[in-house]
């Protein structure tokens, strides 16, 4: 379930205006052939998210990535200092 803070990473990387070449091409075939799966499914488009292997791709966005990295590994009980 998704809830809380990362309903807005979610949000935040449907509305990512970073490009990666690489997955602009696969999604631009994607549209072309009109399928929402592609690849074997290793590569997925679901409403305004691209997929690969089941997971949410973040684009080349260091802002965003470096919010997710945060969020997941900030907490109490993995908390990292820095050594």
């Amino acid at each position: 379930m998704i809830e809380g803070a990362e309903e807005e990473i979610i949000e935040k990387i449907k509305k990512s205006e970073a490009k990666d070449d690489k997955v602009v091409k696969v999604v631009e075939k994607i549209k072309k052939v009109r399928v929402k799966v592609l690849r074997n499914n290793k590569w997925q488009i679901e409403g305004k998210l691209v997929l690969k292997e089941e997971k949410i791709y973040v684009l080349k966005d260091k802002e965003l990535r470096l919010e997710i990295v945060w969020l997941h590994y900030n907490t109490l009980i993995v908390e990292h200092r820095g050594w």
